[in-house]
């Protein structure tokens, strides 16, 4: 009976993780444009706060629906995919606003949204 409320709480997060995963993608590619092209908002789009609380939420999501996945399914790839995903947005907070930053940015999302993919696969 557990097990089935699990499942589909687990596919909700790993959902969330995709959609949260492209959303991001969508604000690094529409904070260049914006920014870069009509010269507005960059003291929100660019704001750390955004960056920083964005990273926490993906840490959280990935952790509870890929780790719940990795103990259910005993598969490493999802982890380590997302793991990787993280480490590259972790890394985007390292380097100044930009071209470089939205390249690991947009590089780690699909990782982490990739491992939620991998996991949703890989439902027991």
């Amino acid at each position: 009976m557990l097990q089935r409320t699990i499942s589909p709480i687990r596919r909700r997060l790993d959902r969330s993780g995709i959609v949260l995963s492209g959303l991001c993608a969508l604000h690094c590619l529409a904070s260049i444009v914006i920014v870069s092209g009509l010269g507005l908002g960059g003291q929100f789009f660019f704001h750390p706060d955004i960056h920083r609380i964005g990273l926490a939420i993906a840490v959280l999501i990935a952790a509870v629906a890929i780790g719940w996945g990795a103990l259910r399914h005993r598969r490493a790839a999802p982890f380590v995919v997302a793991m990787t995903g993280l480490s590259f947005m972790g890394g985007a907070l390292a380097v100044p606003h930009g071209f470089e930053e939205a390249v690991l940015t947009i590089i780690g999302v699909a990782l982490v949204s990739l491992g939620h993919v991998l996991n949703l696969r890989k439902v027991v």
